[in-house]
């Protein structure tokens, strides 16, 4: 009864990014166990609230996973097209991807559609356990080795575990690392909307005085993902107003771009925090996703930049592996540490830098945009260099981010 299961990694969370390290681990021989609080269910009906804007990098990974064939085709929302404007000016950018000579920039999918489609995959590989419906109540790191306790009583031992547990990670916190973190002072309203226009295959993003508003393209023609960053008070006040007002503040709000605006399901509102651990690693410990980072949603990278931690992790696991390394070792772990947190402070500086020019209605910081947009947009090269950025294509990208697999 009370034998403990031994495996090289236990990944604590079932999230997108948990499941997408297992599938890489399985895929290299490694036994890996998946403790996840949550149970997996496609995604049918309505729209869900929570999407992501799968970039290039990220759909090639979750193909090199075989996991990209699960995705139900018709709940998929590809884009070929960007807009970003201004609204009280004249800068705009315009992408289009067939500028790069590529079909599309990204794809709009329900977060819950990625996780099923992940969990299908995960369930084909002999050497993953996904425990679902399990909570951890224990961890106990050795130098050798980690132990950990279910709720359930069960015992299990991992060379290293990784914490994919989300924003609020109870593993980060077992562990005391500390947290950089600054409220971003906004909420994000979130909701389905349809729209009078066709979306025509397009991601858009207004800048408003108080704050970006995004309208994401879903699996139907006039079916949108928004995502309103507001203040406060603000999204107090839209929360509060019945969907009617709240229509006509959005289709005001979006200068009428698709003309008018019907909210189709809840709306939602959240506090929007970057957090930023002060650790990625630790000697048995390798944090990935939300549990390491959690940036603003201006340019839906979050899970992007969640997809690259599990790619890179998985890479670094692999070859110590491969090379007889100890794997939970905080001195071969440090690498993956390096890389993952210089690319997420350039993100979050990214995002911060854009925040900030974007905010309030300065005559001066509008200029210094409407020049920096026009700029952009009329300078072939740099556009593209931006698309590329956008579309998730870096020079050191990990392996499984890239299209170099056999399978």
């Amino acid at each position: 009864m009370y034998q403990t299961q031994t495996y090289d990694v236990a990944i604590v969370g079932g999230g997108m990014v948990g499941l997408a390290t297992a599938i890489g681990l399985a895929q290299a021989d490694l036994s890996v166990v998946v403790i996840d609080a949550n149970t997996t269910a496609p995604s049918t009906g309505d729209a869900k609230l929570r999407v992501s804007a799968i970039n290039k990098a990220s759909q090639q990974l979750l193909t090199n996973l075989s996991a990209w064939q699960y995705l139900d085709g018709e709940r998929l929302g590809p884009y070929q097209k960007m807009a970003v404007w201004d609204k009280d000016a004249l800068g705009k950018i315009d992408f289009d991807a067939a500028s790069i000579s590529e079909s599309t920039l990204g794809t709009i999918i329900e977060n819950q559609a990625i996780s099923y489609a992940l969990a299908k995959r995960a369930a084909e590989l002999s050497n993953i356990t996904h425990l679902e419906g399990q909570r951890l109540e224990r961890v106990a790191f050795g130098e050798r080795e980690t132990w950990l306790t279910l709720e359930s009583g069960d015992n299990l031992s991992a060379a290293l575990v990784v914490g994919a547990d989300g924003a609020n990670s109870w593993v980060r916190q077992q562990c005391q690392i500390p947290l950089t973190f600054w409220d971003y002072g906004h909420h994000a309203i979130v909701a389905s909307v349809r729209t009078e226009l066709n979306h025509d295959a397009t991601a858009r993003q207004a800048f408003l005085p108080d704050g970006p508003l995004a309208m994401l393209p879903l699996f139907e023609d006039n079916l949108n993902s928004i995502v309103w960053s507001v203040d406060p008070q603000q999204a107090e006040q839209l929360m509060a107003l019945d969907d009617s007002e709240f229509n006509k503040a959005l289709t005001a709000a979006f200068d009428s771009r698709l003309g008018l605006c019907e909210v189709v399901s809840e709306r939602q509102s959240f506090p929007l925090r970057m957090r930023y651990a002060r650790h990625f690693a630790r000697h048995r410990l390798a944090l990935v996703g939300d549990a390491a980072h959690t940036i603003h949603p201006l340019a839906g990278q979050g899970v992007n930049l969640g997809f690259l931690d599990a790619a890179s992790l998985v890479q670094i696991v692999v070859e110590l592996h491969e090379q007889g390394k100890d794997i939970g070792d905080y001195a071969n772990l440090r690498r993956y540490e390096r890389w993952r947190k210089a690319e997420a402070m350039e993100m979050i500086a990214a995002m911060e830098g854009f925040k900030r020019l974007f905010a309030g209605s300065n005559p001066l910081k509008k200029a210094v945009r409407d020049l920096g947009l026009s700029l952009v947009d009329n300078i072939a090269g740099l556009k593209t260099v931006f698309i590329k950025q956008a579309m998730g294509n870096k020079i050191n990208l990990p392996e499984l981010c890239q299209k170099t697999n056999s399978h």
